[in-house]
């Protein structure tokens, strides 16, 4: 189970949010991103105005066809682009604690470091760890108020597709397949069927880490790193291990940026690895001389002719250590 907070652009939003109990994600590349990164039994908090607001877990996840005009959230149009998108992604969720707490607080830093870094929110969604998980379970008081229960029934709904040939996009149904849903589909992957052990196994590191979490876009002063493989409950020194992940053949610069990443954790990462569609001789033996780890995958469908749902990517997605 993970734990996250989403961002609500505004305060009329995060009411319908806390009348309904209910989250919704735009008709965007970030918004199907952020659908699909959370699953039915995580838990989630609302973000507004550097507070963090009750705590929920996710009963059921719907994408809702022709949603412009459905409520309860208004159509939303951004100042500077002049795009209007609307909330075809949902979430369901279940109450389980109420407060409104400040982000100052220490048992939120993982979070607040994030949003200190990126210069403020500019982002759907931030994944806190299980230590904040734990601690928010504390907080505030049982939930007993009565919510507004969505009704879903009457409408149409359909799962996102994701394609790499351009003629086939249909927004929201159909998305371009990019680096950040393939950021998705490598966390997923990890997280199933000991794969993430088997990849650790295979450098040689799997016995020095326990109890392992993987987070999300780690924010750094150097950037923001893809995936960040952590222990839940260090003790006596944080284990790190750093992904960063590109969607087509690694270069030099991938690496650089990579090996960055690794130093500027001063000593508590065991293991930087790169993901990459292929890589260069090379570029291979670059890495290697930076102590570096190196992965390309492989997703055996036709992208580039036809669109496929998240499940049957995950399902034909393969990793391979170098």
């Amino acid at each position: 189970m993970n734990y996250f907070l989403i961002s609500v652009s505004n305060k009329n939003n995060l009411e319908l949010c806390l009348k309904y109990a209910m989250t919704g994600f735009t008709n965007s590349i970030n918004g199907v991103w952020t659908f699909l990164e959370i699953d039915k039994g995580d838990y989630i908090s609302f973000l507004y105005g550097a507070k963090a607001f009750n705590l929920y877990k996710v009963k059921e996840k719907i994408a809702i066809k022709n949603a412009e005009d459905i409520p309860p959230w208004p159509k939303v149009t951004f100042s500077m682009s002049g795009n209007t998108y609307y909330f075809p992604f949902r979430l369901l969720l279940e109450p389980i604690r109420r407060f409104e707490e400040s982000l100052v607080r220490a048992e939120f830093s993982y979070v607040a470091e994030n949003l200190l870094l990126r210069g403020g929110y500019r982002k759907t969604h931030f994944q806190a760890d299980q230590t904040t998980l734990q601690s928010v379970s504390q907080m505030g008081q049982i939930y007993n108020q009565n919510i507004d229960n969505f009704k879903y029934s009457n409408y149409e709904l359909f799962y996102p597709k994701f394609t790499e040939k351009k003629e086939l996009i249909k927004i929201p149904e159909v998305f371009l397949f990019q680096e950040l849903i393939l950021q998705n589909v490598v966390k997923n992957y990890l997280e199933k069927n000991k794969n993430l052990e088997k990849i650790l196994k295979s450098f040689k590191i799997n016995e020095e880490l326990k109890n392992l979490e993987i987070l999300s876009e780690k924010a750094l002063p150097q950037g923001h790193i893809d995936l960040l493989i952590k222990e839940s409950i260090p003790i006596g020194k944080s284990n790190k291990i750093v992904i960063e992940i590109k969607k087509n053949k690694a270069t030099k610069k991938d690496v650089d940026q990579l090996y960055g990443y690794t130093q500027e954790l001063m000593g508590e990462c065991l293991l930087g690895i790169l993901i990459a569609k292929n890589f260069s001789k090379e570029l291979i033996n670059y890495a290697k001389n930076k102590n570096l780890g190196l992965i390309s995958y492989d997703i055996n469908l036709e992208l580039d002719k036809n669109c496929y749902c998240f499940e049957e990517i995950i399902k034909n997605f393969s990793l391979i250590c170098l």
